[in-house]
């Protein structure tokens, strides 16, 4: 299920699309700040590392998600 997006108005939480959910489903919300909490030299190496991981993938430069989940379960843990 898509995350559901709202704004308090007049007190009250509002959707902002409708919502196909069954009449008196309980809803959970988590309170969250728009901004992520990365500086931006943090952003940019991300952004960088992003781009490396990109241009290795389109050299061909994999390891199968299988090898790695099996070396990091051998590990124990």
């Amino acid at each position: 299920m898509q995350p559901l997006k709202a704004h308090v108005r007049n007190g009250r939480i509002v959707l902002d699309e409708p919502t196909d959910l069954p009449e008196g489903t309980e809803v959970r919300l988590i309170v969250t700040d728009e901004e992520d909490e990365l500086d931006d030299e943090e952003r940019a190496r991300l952004h960088e590392s992003l781009r490396r991981s990109i241009a290795q993938a389109q050299a061909g430069h994999l390891i199968d998600a299988d090898d790695v989940i099996g070396k990091l379960l051998s590990r124990g843990g």
